[in-house]
């Protein structure tokens, strides 16, 4: 017996010794194929002076994208080309695994902007919701940094820029019309009074008042001569160029863009439905939705998800009522929480200053915990504002605008303030946490100063990845000792909610026939939201479809992530570096961030 096992067993052991001479396969190193995705995203960059200076670069200072469709249609020759040159250098098999994540996200980008340059006559060019018409100026108020004489004149160059890209959004305009799309009638209106707004006051008009876009290069042109970095003359001519700029490159685009929409008014519907209205508006939806959730979930199914979602909010709603001992129904309650005076601050400049310093303090509150929670913290630093004036929408959301990678520009959370009523006192935690930290302001913080993925990694804004872990923060700065308030925490569920909602409404308003009236109806028996938030929300999603969608289908899925997490590793979970592993590669879409997590799990496994 001992004779015959030998053999066997000596056989086993070569058989293992052979193996083990085998040559590894052959890995390309991460250097090699990053160092190339960082020449192809430098090249992407430098199609877009607006992204460059994004950035906090000076590349093309004084030059404005291209808009016309034959610039999308050169991006996307671009990027097919690109991603051909990537197959044919790398071999997907020899990568690394945070390698293949860059080789996926590259082919991913494609896809998507595929999708993208073929409904392109579909999506409104011009709406209400941060349209390029206002983007434009908020861009050269926030953006353009005037440090020198020459960032100035590049200013001044890009005033005349944005006249002749606001033409050819017109001539884009004008083609989605003879399409047959139109957005609802609102969303005209809007835009005429925001871009009448953007042309009011000097040197637009003879008034004392001046208009924000003056006003910003008489600041910047003071500035420069202060520091001594131009003379009394150089300042007085660089405020005529501005002046003439204004007047002459500037002003006329927008009045021909009014001029138009009010021509257009009387041929766009009051009470429209959503885009399913429209021919191939199926098709459209679901591509929104696909770039929106980053999931292959349909329509009906999201919709269902958010009928889960209300009722299952609602019953943590209820019990808050009754722990503050509140006698009525739920709807009772939303009625209270929406209109008695305790709940909101005055409507004067007193009461906004009140709720950007009280919002500001629940930042600096939540900061001191993040080292508890996060093994990466972000460099940048976060302010509060208002909203410009010529911009602010009553009753708006509020939003994040980021910092640059250096940090030489912080991140800003904005708020809109020209309605108090808007703006209740009990979602303003939530919110805050939301739009800073550790929502916004700290994941793409992070994302921006990663130094261990190529570039374009980190500056990627996956719609479910951004906005589900803005919403999943929310929850989780109740876990960090946040919403002391029964009544704040109950704003959270109000937030929560309104997201739920919105799986509800968006769907049903794009795929099921609802009007926006049965939108309201559905959103006011359902939160406490007020009605002028209901409606500019219900507005919002007719105008950019699915977009609303990726807040709670994201944030589920990192909750689903994080329960799986716990579970496979038992007392061996740390919160700190399950966070780090969600935010540590920049933004994914969640079919690739679940495969990230699981592969930090098996990792976790086998390091225990």
């Amino acid at each position: 017996m001992k004779r015959n096992s030998f053999p066997a067993q000596l056989l086993l052991i070569l058989a293992f010794l052979l193996a083990c001479s085998k040559p590894a396969p052959e890995v390309i190193p991460d250097a090699d194929i990053n160092a190339w995705f960082d020449a192809q995203y430098e090249q992407l960059l430098q199609m877009s002076p607006l992204q460059l200076t994004t950035q906090g670069r000076k590349d093309h200072y004084g030059e404005i994208d291209d808009m016309s469709e034959n610039a999308d249609d050169k991006k996307l020759a671009w990027m097919e080309a690109s991603v051909a040159e990537m197959k044919k250098t790398f071999d997907y098999g020899k990568l690394s695994p945070e390698a293949k994540v860059s080789y996926e996200l590259w082919e991913y980008l494609h896809e998507m902007e595929k999708g993208d340059v073929k409904f392109r006559r579909m999506n409104y060019v011009f709406n209400q919701m941060g349209g390029i018409h206002t983007q434009l100026p908020n861009m050269l108020i926030n953006f353009h940094k005037v440090d020198s004489a020459a960032d100035m004149t590049a200013l001044i160059s890009r005033y005349n820029g944005v006249g002749r890209a606001i033409n050819q959004l017109l001539e884009r305009a004008k083609l989605q019309t003879d399409a047959g799309v139109r957005p609802p009638k609102f969303a005209y209106e809007y835009v005429i009074q925001q871009s009448r707004a953007l042309i009011s006051g000097k040197p637009f008009e003879d008034t004392q008042i001046n208009s924000a876009l003056w006003t910003d290069a008489l600041s910047k042109i003071e500035v420069l001569e202060k520091d001594g970095k131009i003379t009394a003359a150089q300042a007085g001519e660089f405020r005529n160029q501005a002046e003439t700029a204004l007047i002459d490159g500037f002003k006329p685009a927008y009045e021909e863009l009014i001029a138009w929409l009010e021509t257009e008014l009387p041929n766009l519907e009051e009470k429209p439905t959503g885009i399913s209205r429209h021919e191939n508006g199926a098709a459209l939806y679901a591509h929104k939705l696909k770039s929106s959730t980053t999931t292959s979930l349909s329509a009906d199914e999201i919709h269902q998800i958010g009928l889960d979602e209300v009722e299952r909010i609602q019953k943590e709603m209820l019990a808050i009522k009754e722990k503050v001992g509140f006698d009525g129904d739920l709807p009772a309650f939303f009625k209270f929480v929406n209109s008695d005076p305790q709940f909101f601050f005055p409507n004067t400049d007193e009461g906004r200053q009140a709720y950007l310093d009280q919002s500001t303090a629940f930042l600096d509150s939540i900061k001191s915990k993040l080292p508890d929670y996060f093994g990466i913290l972000p460099k940048a630093d976060l302010v509060v504002k208002r909203v410009e004036a010529f911009r602010e929408q009553p009753g708006a959301p509020q939003h994040y605008n980021q910092g640059t990678p250096d940090g030489s520009r912080p991140g800003t959370y904005y708020v809109h303030l020209s309605d108090m009523n808007a703006m209740p006192k009990t979602t303003m935690e939530g919110v805050a946490y939301h739009e800073g930290n550790p929502g916004h302001h700290m994941q793409i913080s992070i994302a921006q100063e990663l130094t261990t993925v190529p570039k374009f990694r980190t500056q990627m804004g996956f719609n479910a990845y951004v906005e589900g872990w803005a919403l999943y923060s929310e929850a989780l700065a109740k876990e960090m000792g946040g919403y002391k308030n029964p009544y704040y925490d109950f704003g959270r569920l109000v937030n929560e909610i309104w997201r739920a909602i919105r799986l509800v409404t968006d769907t049903g308003l794009h795929s099921k026939g609802w009007t926006e009236a049965d939108a309201i109806a559905y959103f006011s028996e359902n939160s406490s939201i007020a009605p002028g938030a209901i409606q500019a929300e219900v507005r919002r999603y007719m105008v950019i479809p699915g977009q609303a969608t990726g807040y709670k289908i994201g944030m589920l899925k990192i909750q689903e992530l994080r329960k799986m997490a716990e579970t496979e590793l038992g007392d061996k979970f740390d919160i700190k570096a399950f966070h780090d592993t969600v935010l540590g590669s920049g933004a994914l879409p969640l079919e690739i961030l679940e495969k990230e997590v699981k592969r930090w799990v098996e990792a976790e496994k086998a390091r225990s």
